[in-house]
């Protein structure tokens, strides 16, 4: 029989395995597909598919900083706080599920930009949605996941006020 431990480590660790790969995948098939190909556009350009690659962080912020800095900051600082986030939604029994799901998507996410980062200097971007002028950056899946981690975790708040 499974323990609620170990059902609790399963959900964790498929979250995080799956998102890391989703991600990693979807990376490699645009590097591979994207790069000389140009933007492909859906939908009357509501989705596009551009490749990009950014050295900075959330909307290439930083991007312009030392080489040095970078790593210092998108590798180094990012990793110990993905480390300690992992130390705690591993040691946290307690957690309500759709915190484990949130932390575990925002860990995914984080390890999945980490690769990047570690193994290519940059992380590949390729998505990008909109209407006209009203766009969203151009992103990949380990963004969608920390995004929805934010999301969960902004409804739950809500729900939680919601109570009291």
């Amino acid at each position: 029989m499974t323990t609620p431990n170990k059902k609790r480590l399963i959900i964790i660790f498929s979250i995080i395995s799956t998102t890391v790969l989703l991600d990693q995948v979807t990376k490699i098939i645009a590097r591979q597909n994207l790069v000389n190909r140009g933007t492909l556009r859906y939908l009357n350009d509501f989705f596009v598919i551009q490749y990009s690659e950014n050295t900075g962080a959330f909307l290439s912020l930083g991007s312009d900083l030392p080489e040095n800095v970078r790593f210092l900051i998108f590798s180094l600082l990012v990793g110990a706080l993905l480390a300690y986030l992992a130390y705690n939604l591993i040691k946290d029994k307690s957690a309500p599920l759709n915190q484990t799901i949130a932390m575990s998507l925002m860990l995914g996410g984080g390890i999945g930009n980490l690769i990047d980062r570690i193994g290519r200097g940059s992380v590949t971007d390729f998505l990008n949605l909109g209407i006209g002028n009203l766009r969203t950056g151009i992103f990949n899946i380990a963004d969608i996941a920390v995004t929805a981690a934010a999301a969960i975790m902004l409804i739950a708040a809500f729900k939680s006020r919601k109570k009291t």
